[in-house]
């Protein structure tokens, strides 16, 4: 892998002719790129380029329905972005002085505003995303206290593990297939020859998953910590 274009800078030029060829509107790497590698490659390609994160990010924002899977999803989101924020983005007019040297001009003030805001977006979304973690805490403490088992459906996104909730829990939990179709834990109670148990269907996970987006499902994969058995579909 080459440090600043991850790729060699002939390939990057193959990737430019099939650009005119083809005309695409986005190039996806299936890798993670570096901000200054993504900013690079998008210099010399001239079309918005996503890494495997950004990618995984978009279709989790389309997945998340409930409160707490949206806040994970911006969390994980304004992190991404964060170190992505350059000069380009920030609303400025005066980014260099008359002498060619780069001062702390309009741009530069206007790029640490926005990263302040950012900051402060993010600080603000994990207090609520506890307010929500504790709640749900507070929940399952009361079905421990119920003394009912607890099994979690557990795999690879799309595998199945939604289909197999609705029939055994006569269940009509979302289920399609897509990636990621399911970002938020369901529980449904089910009875099997008169035992009776907690099922839950938990987010599918894929190979190379950036650890940004496991960290920002923590609470969620806290149902998975908590069963007491895991069905690995």
């Amino acid at each position: 892998p080459n440090d600043k274009y991850l790729l060699g800078k002939g390939k990057l030029l193959e990737i430019k002719n099939l650009i005119s060829y083809y005309n695409p509107d986005v190039i996806i790497f299936d890798n993670e790129l570096s901000p200054a590698q993504n900013q690079n490659i998008q210099d010399i390609l001239e079309i918005e380029v996503l890494d495997r994160t950004a990618l995984i990010l978009k279709i989790f924002a389309l997945r998340a329905k409930t409160y707490e899977a949206k806040l994970q999803v911006e969390i994980a989101s304004l992190r991404y972005e964060l170190p992505r924020l350059t000069l380009s983005d920030a609303n400025f007019s005066q980014q260099t002085g008359g002498s060619g040297v780069k001062n702390k001009g309009t741009g530069e003030k206007q790029i640490e505003l926005d990263r302040r805001k950012i900051r402060a977006r993010i600080n603000f979304l994990e207090k609520e995303l506890e307010k929500v973690t504790k709640n749900r805490l507070n929940q399952r403490k009361k079905r421990i206290r119920n003394e009912i088992p607890k099994v979690a459906l557990v795999g690879y996104t799309n595998v199945g593990k939604s289909t197999l909730m609705n029939l055994l829990a006569k269940s009509d939990v979302f289920a399609e297939n897509k990636l990621f179709a399911t970002l938020d834990t369901t529980v449904r109670k089910v009875v099997i020859e008169n035992v009776p148990f907690l099922l839950s269907d938990t987010v599918g996970f894929i190979r190379k998953l950036p650890h940004q987006l496991v960290e920002a499902f923590k609470s969620t994969l806290d149902e998975v910590r908590e069963a007491d058995i895991l069905m690995h579909v």
